[in-house]
């Protein structure tokens, strides 16, 4: 789905809810239980398809791989996760073509230094103001119609104050949409899309620094979208936690069949029907014989 599907969810009077996905699966879930977008998440691609953390340890190779399957694998437009882009403005020029070829509807890009960390990790450090908005031009530059996001991570490392004179900048440098990243407080979280000229984008991660507050809350303050990055990968992998739990103690699977997908259940996710007809099709084709 191109950026004109973003363009058009944002449109609508509705705050615009995207869930994470780190992998193609969990992107169909995300579609097939009624989502309108899905987030290809850098965290949690490097968790779930790497088990590493987030700070900067993997390439833009590693990323785009994941970020294309996930792509494939859904009709919606997808929100990647492209870090700092990957070097300076003349990477993220690059970057920028390469995930628009994958098929990126929008692509979120931050004014950490290299290597980043997550933003809700302490210790963080943000280039000049200068040196993101070449960042955003480059980008700009670049695409052809993806839409851009520029998040800063400076509310940690110079204030709030910095923050919305970054991201106002940032917006009149091209940004479609302002994602600050990690507040800390409800009313700064109340003051921001008070303050920013932009659509805002805002970061749900679940126990981290910043307080939940309700999609409710967020669209009568102002925000635009509101993404969970993580919230379904960590889900799953305390389930797995506890499902392999009790395979070990009981030695038997038999108590978790009330908790897995059902086998038919699986089977339609990954579209076998589909490619049963295929299959039924192409075995029953013929060409006649003209001698």
């Amino acid at each position: 789905m191109t950026a004109t599907a973003i363009r058009n969810l944002l449109s609508k009077p509705e705050i615009l809810v995207v869930p994470g996905a780190a992998d193609a699966m969990s992107a169909r879930i995300v579609e097939d239980v009624g989502f309108s977008a899905v987030y290809a998440s850098g965290a949690g691609i490097a968790n779930v398809q790497f088990a590493l953390p987030d700070v900067g340890l993997l390439t833009m190779t590693e990323m785009i791989e994941p970020i294309r399957r996930i792509v494939e694998a859904v009709e919606i437009p997808v929100i990647a996760d492209a870090d700092t882009g990957y070097g300076n403005a003349v990477n993220v020029t690059r970057t920028t073509q390469v995930y628009e070829d994958a098929g990126v509807a929008a692509m979120q890009l931050e004014d950490q230094v290299t290597p980043k960390k997550c933003g809700h990790f302490n210790g963080k450090e943000v280039i000049s103001t200068e040196e993101m908005i070449q960042k955003i031009h480059a980008a700009v530059k670049a695409r052809k119609e993806m839409l851009i996001i520029a998040r800063t991570d400076s509310i940690a490392t110079h204030g709030m104050e910095e923050s919305i004179h970054r991201a106002n900048l940032y917006a009149r440098a091209g940004a479609d949409i302002i994602f600050v990243e990690a507040p800390t407080q409800k009313d700064q979280i109340v003051e921001l899309p008070k303050q920013i000229k932009a659509p805002l984008l805002f970061n749900m991660t679940e126990g981290a620094k910043t307080p939940i507050i309700s999609h409710d809350e967020l669209h009568e303050m102002g925000y635009r979208i509101v993404i969970h990055p993580n919230l379904a990968m960590r889900i799953a992998a305390r389930a797995m936690q506890s499902a392999l739990a009790v395979l070990q103690k009981a030695r038997s699977s038999e108590l978790l069949i009330p908790s897995m997908l059902e086998w038919n259940e699986r089977q339609r996710l990954v579209r076998l029907p589909e490619w049963e007809t295929l299959d039924d099709e192409l075995s029953r084709f013929e060409i006649a014989d003209s001698r």
